[in-house]
């Protein structure tokens, strides 16, 4: 009788502690979130991260928190997130330098693939080629003939290497056969204040970034990197229009998590930055900014990230770019 007493009070055990952590993981989340930005305030990353993290505490009941770690083009704000218990409440929003990373880097601390799990894709933006007022172009074609003139003594900014304004000054410099040199900030604002101030000459910040300064003639807007021009600013020309076939690139935006958070909560997560996302004012923020909202979640964003790691690998490789 007491052995049979002892299994049925073990099993009634194991019941309890698999009822308990079922009941753990339903209550996700039971304490704040933090949300990981490996750019500075301001940064557009940042910005889509604080509309996200609004509308999360709100459906939540959980602060989300977004903390700026920045440097090394993400990778450290990535070590720190991977450092974090694997429990779902520290991600990370990223842009397209994520899948930058494996190929800019020699060693990686860590693997993109296996250690990162996407959650969801949210925005994509074009970049706007902006110049200083001093430089004298008025169109991308003046710019290429100016630096083509002077090789090499043109300077442009980005986020750091292999950021994505990186990246397109890279492709911009292929496609026109022109010599600029690259000077990295550690976010793309710091540049182009640094173009508002005639210190370098080019910038590709989102649209949203530079929109301001433009209309306040503190720098010229020479041409879109998107196929279409932007609405929010359509008497800038496309790249194409301006003498440059088949140029198009875009910066996408995203929440990333350790692969080991359980599957339960990144599905939740995703579904509910998928909500979030249809939201009419969030994407009528989204909009304003100069993003194109997207929501690509889960195994189909993991599958999008490793095509992404291939093609801007491809990009990387070619510029010569190495991250030290």
């Amino acid at each position: 009788m007491l052995r049979n007493f002892r299994i049925v009070l073990g099993f009634c055990m194991l019941l309890a502690c698999g009822f308990a952590a079922q009941a753990q993981e339903a209550k996700f989340p039971s304490k704040p979130i933090k949300v990981l930005v490996p750019f500075s305030p301001g940064a557009l990353t940042d910005v889509i991260a604080r509309i996200y993290a609004e509308k999360l505490t709100q459906r939540l009941g959980q602060a989300v928190i977004v903390e700026n770690r920045p440097g090394s083009g993400g990778v450290l704000a990535s070590q720190a997130m991977l450092a974090a218990p694997a429990d779902g409440y520290t991600l990370q929003m990223v842009s397209s330098s994520h899948a930058v990373n494996p190929t800019l880097y020699a060693k990686l601390p860590y693997d993109t693939v296996r250690d990162i799990a996407g959650v969801a894709l949210v925005a994509s933006s074009p970049s706007v080629v902006v110049v200083s007022a001093d430089l004298g172009a008025k169109s991308l074609k003046d710019l290429i003939s100016i630096a083509r003139q002077q090789p090499g003594k043109l300077n442009y900014g980005s986020a750091g290497v292999g950021a994505a304004t990186h990246l397109v000054g890279e492709y911009l410099r292929s496609q026109a056969q022109i010599d600029i040199v690259h000077i990295p900030y550690k976010g793309v604002q710091e540049a182009v204040a640094e173009v508002m101030a005639g210190r370098i000459q080019i910038a590709f910040p989102p649209i949203a970034l530079a929109m301001n300064q433009m209309r306040a003639g503190k720098v010229v807007g020479l041409a879109v990197t998107s196929a279409e021009r932007s609405a929010l600013i359509p008497d800038v020309p496309t790249a194409q229009e301006s003498g440059l076939p088949g140029f198009e690139y875009s910066i996408w935006y995203a929440l990333v998590a350790p692969a080991r958070v359980p599957r339960p909560i990144l599905e939740q997560v995703a579904k509910e930055v998928q909500q979030v996302g249809a939201l009419p004012d969030v994407r009528e923020k989204m909009i304003s900014q100069g993003l194109i909202p997207k929501a690509v979640v889960l195994h189909e964003f993991d599958t999008y990230i490793q095509a992404e790691i291939d093609k801007l690998g491809k990009l990387i490789r070619a510029s010569g770019a190495k991250a030290e």
